[in-house]
């Protein structure tokens, strides 16, 4: 017997033994245990002898035998060990049957004698999952159970699938539910995972098994059908050379007919010999091969025949008797997946079994995470929490591993919209956090893989869950959950863009960026409440601080986000240079790279610029795009590409379009808001717009379409007597079909859109078409004489409703006086008595409403539990009402699931101009408020990162109004521009000036105007250094006329400045605070900006010397006396600058001559002296460059001396002027031409000044 069988009968005779030896099996009842274990030992005693008899005979075993356990003989005593129930024998057995599964010799692919509709395999799995029997079934029977059933799914020689591998997994999964040993709850869930995990991947290995039997295929007949056989080239040699042959034993008339066997030695020696360009040997080897391919090419064919039509079943016939009738019906037709076909009767075919294998065990657990939880087991110890934790969790797994089907086959994305989202529109409300954590993690897997899928489904889960949880007063915990799954969200560049895109820009959807941002905001100011709920302690401050840090932290991500975005159209100045590229310039350039975003071009062709250390460090988590396209010719530009690719055009998404209907859905919205207060003027609105058409019709459909229209106003619009109103309440009622419905039925359905107005004779208005209506489509029942009749019950079933469902009657109407009330009404006839008793049961049963929607319950919500309850019963009603909108967003997700939508992924750079523009305000709120208020280190750098990537985005894309207010500010942040002392300094206005003096630093090119606020804030600063070291204390004492700084003087006399005891400490405090001003990484940074002005492009640095100009004018003009920091850097700066070319230089100087031309003149001789020993250094300077003949640029260098010896009349500055030709000439004879002395002796000298 060979090695294999020497195991299989050692592992069988041992446990037959072991069996047989139990004081259990000796028992009475057990008397068919014992004899078939010993029929079973006999028999495999008879088999060692017959395969020692074999061996000594020398014969073989037929190689394609395979030793396998005969479930006749040797089955039969297992499984009645089995249901002996005796924990001993049970363990027993298990342990054989898994052995011999581990080690393949129980294969059970054969039919099962006792029901030859099943295998042997599956009545093995039926017997040990029948093992457990419940709690009480014993801890090493479970165990063994557990290894059984992994054994058998995770087997490459046993195979259980669709019944059977459904029943091992749900047996696994109970005993996790179901057991109390720690150790074997462990094991069974890790089974689990290892189970689905097999599942799964043996799907996804059989998928890409296909792919490549076909590719090989299709490779295999395109090479036989391009290059011709061997035997095809051979004879047609063979036919060529064949009619030399001299034939001679047949007439004229035969030689067609040639007699192979007497010539073909002669015709192979003439084809070896003369035909043949190839030898023998080389002949056979090409025709094996090309036999060898045909054969391959056959079996291949055949092979893919057989697996397409292998296990092709309907899902009907699953373990749980439940249909696929719930799967979306394309109208009668067959719905058509890739690999799977779904008829309109509700059966689905599967490609390959282990296709359905997987799709039952991810339905499967998608309803186990539906069943319902009692409140009274809420408990996360209790079966039903622990049940629908472990559903959710192996959910998880499978969406975390999902490989390239689960993602992309129609057939799973139709199981997650059916079955998971509907599950996550229930748990995703769930009072229990661990439920709720879990739902949010499921959601942003689906977010990350299936948003292209799932637009209505994500939109549902974000207004109706996210949302509210935030907006309304729900526990901490889930709020806190909510702003963690939030913060990963707002992290992925791709994903924020995507919702805006597809939300914001869509005119039947929600605007959930903005809804989003607004709701942030809210709650990082702590405008939103909080209440206890289930036995949770109150909020702390603690709790409600780090609530508002994680808030910020998901505005400043959705901030880099954008920043992230659009950084191919930046331009850094400290490494690019002097450059004038302007946002406008760049539009070619960022749609090249959104294009290459989109068609994912190579790296190659873009050139990297890592100089941006502005939004680095903290920033989300994406991918790093390059910055600017390579100027490289040709191939380089939009154009080309789109012509080498033309299937990449359509992936570019078009700006102009979404920012159109972007533009429209606010003007509706506006519309909206409008007829929510006036009905008729919102109406106007819209029709004024060109967003609604004047026709009835057109309004009313409007109203049956657009939910976000205040239902209550609809009923008062269409009650109205005015004609108009009429002709839409008509067109309303007649867009309604009631044919066949009941007449209940029907006016739910009328009254379903509106809420009946309270005015008698608008609702008779509005019963009386409805009437008309109903019998209008429902001519052939007969039930109502006229329409005279639907008309009076109509109204009957208002007052009726009115009557027995208002609180304010207390005297209820009964039925048979509902009865009386509607006698004669039918013609003079009354209607049939059974009739009218249905309806007042129905009406009693259920009042006449409007559709629920998750927002009007959460608005019930937030009324109910903030009037005046207990908290007890406040917590009562919060979780009746998240019961309530569970139910409400399910229906929701059930009405979406069957509709289809189309996503498209966001590539230009463009969409985030407008998502800006939406979003500032809130946001500048937020930073604001939050930068005001704290003293937390966390928060002030989370706000100043929000400001940074503010004005990042605003200067890039050239919002002016946001970029001056945000910049604005946050400079008043830095208390260095406001009338508050200095006195106030914290470290947070500290590392705000930092982060101003940072912003200019990397965003100069685009700060414009708001130079005037960086430059004046460096002016202030350069106050407070002189006060931390003690050179200005007469800048200190006093509190009253404060200057531009927040410091004022006191007054002096004789010099000297009279300072108290209080004075000197108050002094001494300011100077501490004043210390870090003084800092090194301040210093070098101010230094920065003024030594970085050489990179700032033409039109930039125009902007910063005019602003830079109007900060010294202030400064000197001060009411506590001159400064001259800002002239001293205006001197600096031209120093700088003045290698730029005479274009810009005179652009320059044009500001600058200005200046200098009033600070000459100043009435300060030490400013005015200054200014023109400035005047003649950078004249030095200047004519050091030399100029050709006919220029007049150093001519108009040398006109502010002119204008200063013409309007200042101190005798100190005009010598200094009258010193400045001979140190020109000093320092360079050859700089001051004879002409520009000629220009100092005639205008620079007046002749009245000749003699001085």
């Amino acid at each position: 017997m060979s090695r294999d069988s020497n195991t299989e009968h050692m592992f069988l005779t041992r446990a037959l033994e072991k069996i047989l030896a139990d004081k259990e099996t000796k028992r009475s009842h057990n008397v068919q245990l014992r004899k078939a274990c010993t029929t079973a030992l006999v028999d495999l005693k008879s088999d060692d002898r017959d395969g020692a008899v074999r061996s000594d005979s020398g014969i073989l075993p037929h190689p394609d035998m395979k030793p396998y356990v005969n479930a006749d003989r040797f089955f039969l005593p297992f499984e009645l060990a089995c249901h002996s129930r005796q924990p001993r024998l049970v363990v027993t057995a298990l342990d054989c049957l898994q052995k011999l599964m581990a080690y393949g010799h129980l294969i059970g692919n054969t039919p099962d004698p006792t029901q030859p509709s099943k295998l042997i395999i599956d009545r093995v799995i039926d017997m040990v999952c029948a093992c457990f029997t419940g709690v009480q079934t014993d801890d090493g029977v479970q165990l063994q159970i557990i290894k059984g059933l992994l054994t058998a799914v995770t087997s490459t020689v046993c195979e259980v699938h669709e019944r059977t591998l459904l029943q091992a997994v749900r047996t696994t999964y109970n005993i996790y539910v179901g057991s109390r040993n720690l150790i074997n709850q462990t094991t069974a869930k890790a089974t689990l995972t290892q189970m689905l995990s097999v599942i799964f991947q043996r799907m996804e290995t059989q998928a890409i098994v296909e792919q490549q039997k076909q590719q090989l295929g299709t490779e295999l007949k395109s090479d036989v059908e391009r290059s011709p056989s061997p035997f095809t080239y051979h004879m047609k040699t063979a036919t060529e050379v064949l009619p030399t042959v001299k034939v001679t034993d047949q007439s004229e008339e035969e030689s067609g007919a040639v007699d192979h066997k007497d010539t073909s030695v002669t015709s192979d020696e003439r084809l070896a010999t003369v035909a043949n360009p190839v030898s023998n040997d080389d002949m056979m080897r090409e025709t094996a091969r090309w036999l060898v391919e045909q054969v391959l090419s056959q079996s291949l064919a055949q092979l893919q025949a057989e697996t397409a039509s292998e296990d092709v079943e309907t899902a009907s016939q699953l373990s749980d008797g439940s249909n696929l009738d719930d799967l979306p019906d394309t109208s009668g037709s067959t719905y058509q997946m890739q690999g799977a076909t779904l008829t309109s009767g509700g059966a689905i075919k599967f490609s390959h079994v282990l296709q359905k294998d997987a799709f039952l065990v991810f339905r499967s657990l998608c309803k186990l995470s539906m069943m319902p939880v009692v409140d009274s087991h809420t408990d996360p110890k209790s079966h039903e929490v622990r049940s629908k934790v472990l559903s959710l969790e192996l959910l998880l797994t499978i969406l975390q591993n999902a490989g390239p089907v689960f993602l992309t086959h129609d057939m799973f994305v139709c199981a997650i919209k059916q079955y998971l989202c509907v599950a996550l529109s229930k748990n995703g409300v769930s009072p229990i956090p661990r439920v709720f954590e879990l739902s949010l993690a499921i959601f942003l897997q689906l977010l990350g893989s299936f948003k292209v899928h799932l637009k209505m489904q994500i939109e549902v889960f974000f207004k109706e869950i996210f949302l509210n949880i935030l907006d309304t007063g729900s526990s901490p915990q889930h709020k806190w959950m909510v702003l963690e799954a939030l913060s990963r969200i707002c992290a992925d560049a791709q994903c924020v863009v995507d919702i805006y895109l597809n939300y914001d820009c869509d005119l039947s959807l929600a605007n959930i960026f903005e809804r989003l941002v607004n709701s942030l905001s809210r709650m990082s100011q702590g405008s939103v409440r909080h209440t206890q709920h289930h036995g949770e302690s109150a909020e702390s401050p603690v709790t409600e601080h780090m609530m508002q840090v994680k808030a910020v932290e998901c505005l400043v991500s959705v901030l880099k986000c954008m920043v992230e975005w659009s950084k191919d159209i930046y331009v850094n100045p400290n490494t690019t240079g002097m450059m004038a590229t302007t946002i406008e310039g760049t539009t070619q350039s960022s749609q090249n790279v959104a294009f290459l975003r989109a068609s994912g071009t190579s790296e190659a062709h873009l050139a990297v610029d890592e100089g941006d250390s502005g939004m680095g460090g903290s920033g989300p988590s994406t991918p790093r795009t390059h910055r600017r396209m390579t100027s490289s010719a040709g191939s380089s530009s939009l154009e080309d590409l789109r012509e080498s690719n033309p299937l990449l055009s359509a992936a570019l998404d078009a700006p102009e379009e979404f920012a159109e209907r972007k533009q429209r859905k606010d003007i509706i919205e506006q519309g909206i808001a409008l007829f929510g207060k006036k009905p008729k003027k919102g109406v106007k609105f819209l029709q004024d717009k060109g967003v609604l058409g004047e026709d009835p019709g057109d309004v009313a459909k409007f109203f049956h379409t657009d939910s976000r229209l205040d239902p209550t106003q609809i009923g008062e619009y269409i009650g109205e007597k005015e004609k108009y109103c009429i002709d839409v309440m008509y067109a309303y009622t007649d867009m309604m079909d009631f044919s066949g419905m009941d007449f209940v039925a029907a006016l739910r359905q009328f009254l379903s859109g509106f809420r009946l107005p309270g005015e008698a004779q608008k609702i008779d208005r509005l019963m009386e078409k409805f009437a008309g209506r109903y019998c209008e489509t429902n001519l052939s029942t007969g039930l109502f004489a006229s329409a005279d009749t639907a008309y009076v019950l109509a109204y009957s079933i208002i007052m009726l409703t009115t009557d027995l469902h208002s609180v304010k009657v207390k005297t209820k109407m009964t039925k048979e006086q509902y009865i009386r009330m509607n006698r004669g009404i039918n013609d003079s006839k009354d209607l049939p008595r059974d009739y009218l008793e249905k309806i007042y049961d129905e009406i009693a049963q259920s009042e006449l409403k409007m559709k629920p929607t998750a927002a009007r319950a959460t608005a019930q919500r937030t009324g109910s539990m903030t009037t005046g309850h207990s908290e007890k019963q406040r917590r009562a009603l919060y979780a009746l009402e998240m019961e309530q909108m569970g139910e409400t967003v399910k229906a929701m997700m059930e009405d979406v699931s069957r509709r289809q939508t189309k996503f498209t992924s966001a590539t230009h750079i463009e969409h985030v101009r407008p998502m800006f523009s939406a979003c500032w305000t809130p946001i500048l709120a937020s930073v604001s408020v939050n930068l005001k208020e704290t003293s937390d280190d966390d928060l002030v750098r989370l706000c100043l990162d929000g400001f940074r990537c503010s004005i990042r985005i605003a200067c890039v894309f050239g919002l002016e109004l946001e970029r001056n207010a945000f910049l604005q500010s946050i400079s008043k942040f830095t208390l260095l521009t406001v009338s508050a002392g200095i006195t106030e300094m914290k470290p947070k206005n500290i590392e705000t000036i930092k982060t101003l003096i940072a912003i200019a630093h990397t965003d100069g090119n685009y700060l414009q105007t708001c130079w005037h606020d960086v430059l004046k804030v460096i002016s202030q600063l350069e106050l407070a250094q002189l006060i931390g070291t003690g050179m200005k204390p007469q800048f200190i004492t006093g509190t009253a006329g404060s200057t531009a700084g927040g410091v004022s003087r006191s007054q002096r006399t004789d010099g000297e400045v009279h300072r108290s005891s209080s004075d000197l400490k108050r002094m001494a405090a300011i100077q501490e605070s004043m210390g870090e001003t003084s800092s090194q990484s301040v210093v070098v940074a101010v230094d920065r900006i003024f030594n970085g002005s050489v990179r700032l492009d033409a039109d930039a640095i125009v902007d910063f010397v005019e602003w830079l100009c109007v900060v010294s004018v202030n400064e000197l003009s001060s009411s506590q006396g001159p400064r001259m920091f800002s002239l001293q850097k205006i001197v600096e700066i031209s120093y700088y600058n003045m290698p730029r070319i005479r274009l810009e230089w005179s652009r320059i100087w044009r500001v600058l001559g200005d200046h200098f031309n009033k600070v000459g003149c100043h009435a300060n001789e030490e400013v005015a002296i200054f200014a023109v020993d400035s005047l003649r250094q950078l004249s030095m300077k200047f004519l050091e460059r030399g100029e050709l003949p006919n220029f007049r640029f150093q001519k108009d260098f040398l006109r502010p001396f002119e204008h200063i010896m013409k309007r200042n009349r101190s005798v100190h500055v005009w010598s200094c002027i009258l010193c400045c030709p001979v140190m020109l000439n000093m320092y360079k004879c050859k700089a001051l031409t004879g002409i520009d002395k000629q220009y100092f002796k005639q205008k620079v000298l007046p002749d009245e000044r000749n003699g001085i």
